[in-house]
């Protein structure tokens, strides 16, 4: 499994990468891929407030339906536009094809480093 070294992650498969005051957020390539190929996003609006732990958008698969949650607390700044036209975009590169971008309050210490992420989902499996 390919993980970004200056990523962290959360036990609901959500990663985070801080760029200066802002915050991209995705899911992980474990993730994709127990959705299987995605079809259909549903964004979160820019502006909106997101709760860390609380629901921020849904993405569908064939396989399943699921609800992502933010790492993070804070007002989402942009949206990944692409992602609407284009929803396998993140099956095919999860840490380039980003969700939403947050700008808040960087508390990461809860979050999961690359390795802690991967010995998370060796336990997982």
């Amino acid at each position: 499994m390919f993980l970004m070294s200056e990523l962290k992650f959360t036990k609901s498969h959500e990663w985070v990468k801080v760029e200066g005051e802002t915050m991209k957020i995705g899911i992980s390539d474990y993730a994709q891929e127990e959705l299987g190929d995605i079809v259909y996003i549903d964004l979160p609006e820019v502006d909106d407030d997101v709760t860390k732990e609380e629901s921020f958008a849904d993405i569908e698969s064939v396989k399943a339906a699921s609800e992502l949650y933010s790492p993070v607390t804070g007002v989402i700044s942009a949206v990944n536009e692409e992602l609407e036209d284009a929803p396998e975009l993140i099956n095919s590169a999860p840490y380039d094809a980003w969700i939403m971008e947050v700008k808040g309050t960087v508390d990461l210490s809860e979050l999961m480093t690359k390795e802690e992420y991967e010995d998370f989902v060796k336990s997982e499996a």
